[in-house]
């Protein structure tokens, strides 16, 4: 069977391994599709690749489509989010100097109390914070300005934009004082010495959205059957990864040369949630650290595009309703309804919800019979509800 070429621009992350996977274990085969991975420096360039026409889908923050809904970017084409590619994947890391000052104050790093955590920051950090986050729309910024508030700080972080590969050299430069970015960077700057991980993501958010396959909208118009199958290939390929007997295969197809370049064992990481949190050794193990699948993980909630929407529109001064309006339209629930239906794919019975609602994963009603939702709750209990939802 002669397979059709789909070009496929991912920035070197943990999230990154449903592509990887779809490649190297045959998902994308299976449905007639050779994926071309191009590995990319900067979520812009992403972004940009795919407004170009350069490449069929990006791996991307899943915020960016919903800033460029509000026009908050370089005039591309409509960019849709069709699914989520993970939940969770996160880390929050302090330099090694505030590290050692939040130790004298009597932090135990205990890397669970996301309330305790921020209040023991704030006693050590300098007056006006600097943070390092991947990009200005991003789950990082999100995570990092709803923890920080919430914990009282009064003045907001200065906001230090670095590419997740690089975020170990800022920080080392004495650049950032902490950062919030995907797996395996974080861990990267502890192996360094640089750094000490203070929380997972998912100690703020319970359920962090954070990459989604992003395409243009005219592809999607033009190509219905490669969209379907390109969707189908990594929604299978998120389904392998998340059965934990093969997370250490994954870790080894991840670090190879061509896609992070990195020791298998710090992939591991990442993968199985079994962190080193100091230079010195300390280990902590974090359940759900992240999710390709379980739990409706590649949903597209149209609630979760409202909820980035608000809270990017007070940043930016805009308008949230309207705002709210024009994510959730770029949030393709009918397409992974269309596409995902046949695979056996567990369907809400609604494309919106409550938002930090679940404080454990719940059973809830699906199109067919019932399905488990993961528990998304904020550590301080905000709950998020959208308006104009179906």
């Amino acid at each position: 069977m002669r397979l059709t070429s789909v070009r496929l621009g991912y920035v070197p992350l943990i999230d990154a391994a449903p592509l990887i996977v779809a490649a190297e274990l045959g998902f994308a085969a299976e449905e007639g599709l050779e994926f071309s991975l191009l590995r990319l420096g900067a979520w812009a360039q992403a972004r940009d690749m795919l407004g170009a026409g350069l490449i069929e889908a990006a791996h991307m923050l899943a915020p960016m489509p919903v800033a460029q809904a509000m026009g908050l970017g370089p005039a591309l084409p409509d960019l849709d989010l069709v699914m989520f590619l993970s939940q969770g994947g996160q880390a929050v890391a302090v330099s090694a100097a505030l590290a050692a000052r939040m130790r004298d104050l009597g932090h135990d790093f205990d890397f669970r109390d996301a309330r305790k955590a921020g209040e023991a920051l704030r006693r050590a950090a300098p007056e006006r914070l600097r943070v390092g986050v991947p990009f200005h729309f991003s789950t990082q910024l999100e995570l990092m300005q709803h923890w920080l508030g919430i914990c009282g700080f009064d003045a907001a972080p200065e906001v230090v934009t670095v590419p997740p590969p690089l975020m170990a050299e800022s920080m080392a430069a004495g650049e950032v004082d902490a950062f919030c970015v995907g797996e395996p960077w974080a861990s990267s700057a502890v192996d360094r010495g640089v750094a000490a991980l203070l929380l997972p993501g998912t100690a703020v958010w319970a359920s962090p959205p954070e990459k989604g396959l992003v395409l243009r909208r005219d592809f999607i118009a033009a190509e219905p059957e490669m969209t379907g199958a390109l969707m189908r290939a990594i929604w299978r390929a998120g389904r392998w990864l998340d059965e934990r007997e093969n997370r250490d295969t994954a870790a080894e197809i991840l670090s190879r040369r061509e896609y992070l370049d990195l020791p298998a064992e710090l992939a591991e990481r990442g993968l199985t949630g079994r962190l080193q949190v100091t230079p010195s050794g300390e280990i902590r193990h974090v359940p759900g650290f992240v999710a390709f699948h379980a739990g409706a993980a590649t949903f597209p909630w149209k609630s979760l595009a409202a909820l980035f929407a608000q809270r990017i529109a007070r940043r930016y001064g805009l308008q949230p309703d309207a705002a709210m309006r024009r994510a959730m339209a770029h949030f393709r629930t009918d397409l992974y309804r269309q596409h995902l239906r046949a695979a056996g794919a567990a369907l809400p019975g609604a494309s919106a919800r409550l938002e930090g609602a679940l404080t454990e994963d719940r059973e809830v009603g699906a199109e067919k019979g019932q399905m488990i939702l993961r528990a998304d709750a904020f550590f301080d209990g905000t709950v998020f509800e959208p308006p104009f939802a179906d």
